[in-house]
């Protein structure tokens, strides 16, 4: 490696630079981002720059760290960023452009239809549809009934969560609609890590017209059709109708985006949740026992025709089922925190250290880092069920060095760039598991080890590299 101190200040971290012009060391971070940074923690500690492709990243290794970054929000900013990528990579004018005032802060703004009440009401919405899917399946399944894993939560979160934000498709075959949205859904976001690493759209065979075609779907004419939308894409289209240079396309263009947010990680880290259930027996057993045990207690009976009903509070206190799911997240998320420094400036850090950035440079937190560290978690590539449990309560406190750490599991990114759907996101998945396993007898067909497959590393979460076969039967 050829390490450049080039032009370096005093102050600013050692400089990783390659040897490949512009490029530098994008094709190795690459192929697999989280060993090329253990590997460089080792040799210069806790903060260095990396190029990358035309960018200088500094990586902050250290989680007592993180704090000192996410609260330096003026200086190191995201949404310009953010606003860039997805304009790019959804086809819509990018709202920084002082074309929109106000528009990114009243599109903000309604993420509060994401959280307390409102939230309820949402996350019932999708109970009851993610319910209408499921009875459809048992329906379908008189005896065992073998599919895809991924497939099979790719359809049914895919429909779920389309129904519940933009409402049902009238049409008597409206199952075959959203299928085909689903189908072209899937195709374009298997460009999206080249899309988000900024290589141009025409040189990725049909996604663009297949793009083209998904946005198509969220015209104004074709969604007046949908019937019993939410109250989040009803806000968001009002928004947008004020605003007279926002075209029809570009209106259309951010209810994609949107639906890309809402099911894109969803999806994935659904599929990994239920598949780790399913390899570990002791797991699924134990949360199969609290499921059974909240509708026993509720009064609730299981089964295709009865409706159940979950009280926040009552998804809160299934606490081996969000381990478990918190623990899926921990092994499959690999989302990279990134914010860019406005100005020339000293960042100043835990035990009187400073980095020295300039405008415009890059600052990274690779949170996967942490959720690996075998001193955070003992035996990290083991999954766990009940790793986010101590004395049959939620456990919240997590060591490094003998010390409580303030950031431990982090799926969702962190400060001003953290999702604000998560709350949704989590109460969906819970709400997926919690309806399979009271519905039906679910086991693995194949035994074959599913990897991440490691494309949209420091995107989100990451794709299983094969899909896997299991079967699933009405419980007596």
């Amino acid at each position: 490696i050829f390490f450049s101190m080039f032009n370096r200040k005093t102050g600013e971290p050692p400089l990783i630079n390659g040897w490949i012009p512009y490029l530098g060391k994008a094709l190795i971070f690459r192929k697999d981002a989280f060993k090329f940074l253990l590997d460089q923690q080792k040799k210069l500690g806790d903060i260095f720059t990396v190029h990358i492709a035309g960018r200088y990243i500094t990586f902050i290794m250290d989680p007592f760290q993180y704090v000192y970054v996410i609260r330096n929000s003026k200086q190191l900013e995201f949404h310009e960023f953010a606003d860039k990528m997805a304009s790019k990579t959804f086809d819509y004018p990018a709202l920084s452009k002082g074309k929109f005032p106000d528009l990114k802060e009243n599109l903000h703004r309604i993420y509060q239809y994401l959280q307390g009440k409102p939230l309820d009401i949402i996350s019932d919405h999708m109970m009851k549809n993610l319910q209408d899917i499921f009875e459809w399946k048992c329906s379908q399944a008189t005896d065992w009934e073998t599919e895809k894993m991924y497939k099979f939560c790719c359809s049914v979160m895919f429909e779920a969560s389309f129904v519940t934000l933009y409402g049902r498709v009238p049409a008597a075959d409206g199952h075959k609609v959203i299928s085909e949205i689903r189908d072209k859904f899937i195709k374009f976001d298997a460009s999206f890590p080249y899309l988000a690493a900024n290589i141009p759209i025409e040189l990725l065979g049909a996604t663009k017209k297949v793009r083209k075609e998904l946005i198509h779907h969220f015209l104004l004419q074709n969604m007046t059709k949908w019937l019993g939308g939410s109250k989040v894409v009803q806000a968001r289209q009002d928004i947008f109708e004020k605003y007279e240079l926002l075209g029809d396309y570009d209106k259309a263009a951010h209810h994609f985006a949107f639906l890309w947010a809402s099911v894109g990680n969803t999806i994935p880290a659904t599929f990994w949740a239920m598949y780790y259930l399913l390899r570990h027996p002791e797991a699924l057993a134990a949360v199969r026992d609290e499921i059974d045990h909240l509708l026993q207690s509720t009064g609730q009976k299981r089964g295709p025709t009865y409706n159940i009903h979950l009280t926040r509070e009552q998804l809160d206190n299934l606490v081996y089922l969000e381990s478990a799911l918190n623990e899926s997240l921990r092994m499959c998320s690999s989302s990279m925190n990134i914010r860019i420094s406005q100005e020339d400036f000293v960042l100043k850090l835990e035990g009187n250290q400073e980095v020295g950035l300039r405008k415009g440079d890059w600052i990274a937190l690779y949170p996967q880092i942490l959720h690996m560290d075998p001193e955070v978690y003992e035996d990290p590539k083991e999954y766990k069920f009940d790793r986010y449990i101590e004395n049959g309560k939620k456990k919240t406190t997590f060591y490094k060095a003998g010390r409580k750490l303030k950031y431990f599991l982090m799926p969702f990114g962190s400060g001003i760039s953290m999702c604000p759907g998560r709350f949704l996101a989590m109460n969906e998945m819970k709400m997926f598991l919690f309806l399979l396993l009271a519905h039906f007898d679910v086991e693995l067909v194949e035994n074959k080890a599913v990897r991440l497959d490691n494309s949209r590393m420091g995107l989100g979460i990451l794709l299983p590299d094969v899909d896997i076969a299991f079967r699933y039967k009405l419980r007596s």
